[in-house]
């Protein structure tokens, strides 16, 4: 049942997205839109050796997108380039291949409330908005040239 999909833990991340807050001068920016439901996330992204210096986002989406985007929101300052497309690649994996969350061992503790996203994997038409934060911010990355992983 949908319902199932609107926890607590969800719907707590959702609220807790941080207020809109675009960068004036970002190494890279990147909008996708979901066009199953037109949800809308814009990232803007400054790096600085490698690791993320400063994010700014807007996300204009279901409580599902912006529950993904919160959690990415609080915890992306000094990730790696890296991680972040691994990062992506997990939860593409977690939502379309039964994968499992990125959590545990080889994963940064930061990570562990995307966990709480892995009953979307029973509802294929939620997949692109929760994707939408992984996909802008891979998008800069690309941007920059930094390399996706060979993995």
């Amino acid at each position: 049942m949908l319902s199932e999909l609107y926890t607590g833990g969800v719907l707590d991340a959702a609220a807790a997205i941080p207020p809109a807050r675009r960068l004036d001068a970002p190494d890279a920016s990147a909008t996708k839109v979901s066009r199953v439901c037109g949800s809308e996330v814009t990232v803007d992204l400054v790096m600085k050796d490698g690791r993320v210096a400063d994010f700014g986002m807007e996300a204009k989406a279901c409580a599902l997108g912006q529950a993904s985007a919160s959690i990415v929101a609080r915890n992306i300052i000094a990730a790696e380039a890296q991680e972040l497309y691994r990062l992506r690649d997990a939860m593409r994996a977690m939502l379309k291949e039964n994968g499992e969350p990125p959590t545990g061992e080889g994963w940064d503790e930061r990570w562990r409330d995307l966990a709480m996203l892995q009953p979307i994997r029973d509802y294929p038409q939620r997949h692109a908005s929760t994707l939408l934060v992984f996909e802008a911010v891979c998008a800069c990355l690309d941007q920059l040239g930094y390399d996706q992983p060979t993995d």
